[in-house]
């Protein structure tokens, strides 16, 4: 089933140029980007997107780096794509995450592992809709090439 999800690409892999290396790993694997920006998240934008994890131990760490530098959100679609995705980004941890995938070869630590990404449908339409409008998302679905 056609699905969106969103990506989030995280400050340090921003600013280390990371990217590109990104971006041709989704569209290598089949996703569509039917939306992307760069913005830097305050302190206030980043709690509220990572409220789910409000109490933790890592929060205040998480928040501080989200809105430490600039990051870029992007929306994908594909079949299946929040698993899609989720294979894709490989685990939390770059050291333990599976060759080819974007945290093995774009991440240096589990607080530095380069991506975000939507874990459920659910949170994936949520996610997408936190960082864009109706109108900066197309779908491939309507294009005749």
């Amino acid at each position: 089933m056609l699905e969106v999800s969103l990506i989030m690409v995280k400050p340090h892999a921003f600013a280390t140029k990371r990217m590109g290396t990104i971006i041709s790993m989704l569209e290598n694997n089949n996703f569509h980007i039917i939306g992307m920006k760069s913005i830097k998240l305050t302190l206030e934008l980043a709690r509220k997107f990572y409220f789910v994890h409000e109490g933790k131990e890592f929060f205040e760490r998480l928040i501080k780096y989200m809105s430490s530098g600039t990051v870029a959100a992007i929306c994908v679609e594909k079949n299946d794509c929040v698993a899609e995705l989720r294979k894709l980004i490989g685990a939390t941890d770059p050291s333990k995450a599976a060759e080819g995938t974007i945290r093995r070869v774009c991440g240096t630590t589990v607080g530095k592992n380069a991506v975000h990404a939507s874990d459920s449908i659910e949170n994936a339409n949520k996610e997408v809709r936190f960082f864009f409008s109706d109108i900066e998302l197309y779908s491939y679905r309507f294009i005749q090439y």
